[in-house]
């Protein structure tokens, strides 16, 4: 009995109620704030540093396609995120969502993970932007720390990094004091990042040449030629295109910051869906323009990995435009790092409201109208990590935190989707006795229970499928077995496809062709997490047996979901019995 209820309480879903705007925070962001918000925590400082590094030995000038594609596939993940802002406009991002649709377990594992994300987002951000500052000062500081405070641990940095520590807590600060203060900055400083963008790609298309688009085999200088693949557009071919936009995937990586805001929006339901899909057709204009004109300006395979824009810049004789980037980067490092701190104390709320973290970190403060005592502990946290560790074997645990929210997001859609949310009456069972021709495998017009669990039980299968699939396609395994889970996959999809669906006309947004799109992006998701070495993945193992250990001692017990009253059960039994009617009633019919 005690081992039912543990299971009962894991699959538990959060009812709430779409209507209720009540909340203890301050509803002051616009549109062209949240906007600026994705736009600022997505256009970072990959924007003058990922299309050169992806140019000069991965896909060449088609780097603009890789940008594309990476582009395409990220946008079937926000699609996923602006429905459910649509549907849920809470705090919490993916957390919440998931909350709602698959269980408290679930999300309990997203969110633990989205807070993993946030942190290392944050301290990664403050540490780049501080030695990014160095490096204009000759690395002043970090040659003086390391003859005064040297750090002789291997997993630690060389030296205490305090000017990324004093960056952390400038901003933590900052959001302490208001919302609706730090977004303005954050709305200077991505539109002075927006700013510089456009002069880079004016001065850069006035000393652009197409031909160096075209640059045949036999062209390309001797010490080139042993990494320069075969010339022209594609050097790399289709192979090089597709493992480019692998790479320019994670510099999409960041629009979710936005559905943190769900609770702080003025229209959430219309503002959070379209911020969503502007934030990334401004961040896929910027990129693609700028890879555009670097690839223009110069050879691919004279492209600098890590300073592409001014050593392109200086090839061309324009020293002046270097500064500009270089100013234009810290722009863009000062609106990553304010976004990332400002999405980790969002879910941190969002958690300890719902009991599942202690529930002093859900206080919000009188005057400020902002979750200090969360906000006060993610800086803490970042700033600890940004001062004493080194972070470059870390970062790969942001992305595998991302894409589980990713792939649980598209998931969840899919859930709602086939979901028996409304009750279902005699009036639908006459209905569907005279209506329900339709080729789906039960022969139902409706979603009801019997329907749901098929849905539920083809997902399922679905994405085992499609981590077996990836696996193989990942380490380059047999062909056919390869083929053969293809065609399972396709299937699967037929049979979720031929299944009743919710109808979606009430919500302001929704996901097109469900479930094409869900489907596809949890697959490339599930591909993008299996390119990550094994050591993240050991990493990452440690951090959920960390967070299931707090769940299972405390949250499972202090959840503010509980269990449904005997009359909400016995009406669900009635409504399964009906259901059972609509079934019948269908094949008679």
């Amino acid at each position: 009995m005690r081992c039912s209820r543990i299971f009962s309480a894991l699959g538990r879903c959060k009812q709430i109620d779409t209507n209720d705007d009540a909340t203890p925070l301050k509803r002051c962001l616009s549109l062209l704030d949240l906007t600026a918000l994705g736009t600022g925590s997505t256009l970072g400082l990959g924007v003058y540093v990922l299309a050169g590094a992806v140019a000069k030995d991965v896909a060449g000038p088609a780097v603009t396609i890789s940008f594309l594609v990476a582009a395409v596939a990220s946008a079937l993940s926000a699609l996923s995120y602006a429905e459910f802002a649509a549907r849920v406009p809470k705090a919490g991002s993916a957390y919440v969502y998931s909350y709602v649709s698959v269980g408290e377990f679930i999300a309990f594992t997203i969110g633990w993970n989205l807070i993993l994300e946030y942190v290392i987002g944050t301290a990664g951000i403050a540490k780049g932007m501080a030695l990014y500052i160095d490096s204009l000062f000759n690395n002043t500081m970090e040659r003086r720390m390391i003859e005064i405070a040297p750090i002789h641990v291997s997993f630690l940095d060389d030296y205490p990094d305090f000017l990324a520590l004093g960056l952390v807590v400038v901003v933590t600060a900052l959001l302490s004091i208001g919302v609706q203060e730090s977004t303005k900055l954050n709305n200077v400083f991505t539109g002075l990042n927006l700013i510089t963008v456009v002069i880079v790609v004016v001065a850069g298309a006035i000393y652009s040449y197409p031909a160096n688009w075209k640059i045949h085999q036999a062209d390309i200088p001797e010490q080139y030629k042993a990494t320069a693949g075969t010339g022209g557009f594609a050097p790399f071919g289709v192979a090089g295109i597709m493992a480019g936009a692998a790479k320019c995937f994670f510099g999409f990586i960041g629009f979710d910051v936005v559905a943190t805001t769900g609770e702080e929006a003025k229209n959430p339901k219309r503002d959070i869906p379209l911020a969503i899909m502007l934030s990334l057709l401004i961040v896929f204009l910027s990129y693609f323009s700028i890879s555009t004109v670097l690839t223009m300006m110069l050879p691919y395979y004279m492209q600098d990995e890590e300073a592409p824009f001014p050593h392109a810049f200086t090839m061309v004789g324009l020293t002046t435009i270097k500064w500009i980037v270089t100013i234009g980067a810290i722009f863009a490092l000062c609106t990553s790092l304010l976004t990332a701190i400002y999405a980790l104390p969002r879910v941190i709320y969002a958690m300890a409201t719902d009991g599942l973290l202690f529930r002093p970190l859900a206080a919000i403060n009188s005057k400020t109208k902002t979750p200090l005592t969360a906000t006060v502990l993610s800086g803490a946290m970042a700033g600890i990590l940004t001062t004493i560790f080194n972070l470059n074997q870390l970062i790969d645990l942001m992305s595998i935190g991302t894409l589980l929210a990713y792939i649980i997001v598209a998931i969840s859609v899919l859930v709602m989707r086939y979901k028996n949310i409304k009750p279902v009456t005699r009036e639908v069972v006459v209905d569907t006795k005279l209506r329900a021709r339709k080729s789906n495998l039960l022969c139902s017009k409706y979603p009801t229970k019997l329907t749901f669990i098929m849905a539920k039980i083809v997902m399922a299968l679905s994405l085992i499928m499609a981590i077996a699939a990836c696996a193989l396609l990942r380490w380059e395994q047999s062909a056919v077995a390869l083929g053969v889970l293809g065609a399972l996959l396709l299937a699967s999809l037929v049979v979720l496809y031929l299944q009743p669906m919710n109808d979606v006309e009430n919500l302001t947004f929704s996901v097109p062709w469900v479930p094409l799109v869900p489907y596809i992006s949890v697959c490339i998701n599930v591909y993008l997490m299996l390119q990550l070495d094994y050591q993240t993945w050991i990493r990452f193992v440690v951090w959920v047996i960390i967070g299931y250990i707090i769940y299972f001692f405390y949250g499972i017990k202090h959840s503010t979901v509980v269990e449904q009253p005997e009359e909400e059960v016995s009406e669900a039994g009635q409504e399964d019995k009906i259901s059972g009617i609509v079934m019948i009633s269908s094949h008679i019919g």
